[in-house]
């Protein structure tokens, strides 16, 4: 067969697994896996487990496909596999029972597990980050005197920092809360600089006010990736926030429809700098719903606004601002393969 030119990330049940053709095994670059299935020894790949519930018959996880045969590595407490354009990896880490004065656990943990990956990042070529994903059990809770998201935001703040790498160059990314576990975080990187994008309706989430935190969150609202034969376009969790005010407090309906809102606006952004057509169908998207018992509303909601047929997956997890019920990614490839298609 000739060889696959394009970055794939589909759908998949963990049966599935056994069905990957040999060439499909090759390409595997990492794993994002829901719900309490484990994989990990099934495969050579970097797995992220989540515990979070999936809701309504979505489909257990996300398999991303090189383009070609992967190598696989482990560095420090992270696992990752590599092909010619991309770098997948996953870092679990548990919190200390304590650490350095001044610093709360999560805070610490947070900062050591960033600073492994930018040096992983440099140690094998690909400096530039595209996207991360990062689960935190108990997101809302406070402990140490601070709500534990702006403990996870200081610590990568931190290690921006320490990295020397801007804020206002960093990677499309979101964070959502998960009941219990580890922290995990998985990233996509490459060895291209992505182009990051804003959201106009939006404050740039590294330059909010200091009433969110001592330090902002450091993610750019999307970034669109140029390749030789395809554009990804990843944009962050998005939730309703206009400026850097949550709207519609109470209302889930209301808050999915301002979250697609800023996506649309997002993607038009986009259109700014991409050399290929950006199409609304071509998106898949995921949605993190705090309470279960909104399923239906927000299935609704978004199936008003983007048709029945849009792929959409819905996961159960807490949203980063304790007064947002919703939150919504999305990402899409804009030229060859779709980025999510399902599996040959």
């Amino acid at each position: 067969m000739s060889k696959p030119d394009v970055l794939c990330c589909t759908p998949f049940s963990p049966a599935d697994i056994g069905r990957l053709s040999a060439q499909q095994t090759e390409r595997l670059l990492g794993i994002a896996l829901f719900g309490n299935d484990r994989i990990e020894a099934r495969v050579a790949c970097p797995v992220q487990h989540v515990g979070a519930p999936l809701l309504g018959g979505t489909l257990a996880g996300e398999l991303w496909l090189g383009t070609g045969a992967c190598r696989s590595g482990v560095h420090a407490d992270i696992r990752y596999c590599v092909d010619e354009l991309a770098l997948y990896g996953v870092i679990e880490i548990d919190e200390p029972a304590s650490s350095a004065q001044g610093s709360t656990p999560l805070q610490a943990a947070v900062a050591d597990a960033y600073r492994e990956i930018f040096a992983l990042l440099d140690r094998e070529g690909f400096p530039h980050l595209w996207r991360m994903w990062n689960y935190v059990p108990a997101i809302n809770a406070n402990s140490h005197g601070i709500e534990r998201y702006r403990q996870f935001n200081i610590g990568r703040h931190q290690a921006f920092v320490d990295c020397a790498r801007p804020p206002a160059h960093s990677p499309a990314a979101c964070a959502l809360g998960v009941a219990a576990g580890p922290v995990s975080i998985a990233f996509v990187a490459g060895r291209v600089a992505p182009i990051t994008i804003e959201n106009p309706r939006q404050l740039s989430a590294y330059a909010y006010p200091p009433e969110y935190g001592p330090r902002s969150p450091t993610f750019s609202r999307a970034v669109l990736v140029q390749l030789p034969a395809q554009e990804l376009l990843f944009i962050s969790g998005t939730a309703s926030i206009v400026g850097h005010r949550t709207l519609h407090v109470g209302d889930v309906v209301a808050q999915t429809l301002e979250s697609l809102a800023n996506i649309a606006a997002v993607i038009e952004e986009s259109r700014r700098f991409s050399l290929a057509p950006v199409r609304a169908e071509e998106f898949s998207y995921r949605s993190y719903i705090r309470h279960g018992e909104d399923f239906a509303r927000v299935r609704a909601a978004v199936e008003r606004e983007l048709g029945e047929t849009a792929a959409m997956s819905y996961v159960q997890a807490d949203i980063c601002r304790s007064d947002l019920l919703v939150e919504i990614e999305a990402s899409a490839s804009l030229a060859g393969a779709n980025v999510r298609k399902t599996l040959a």
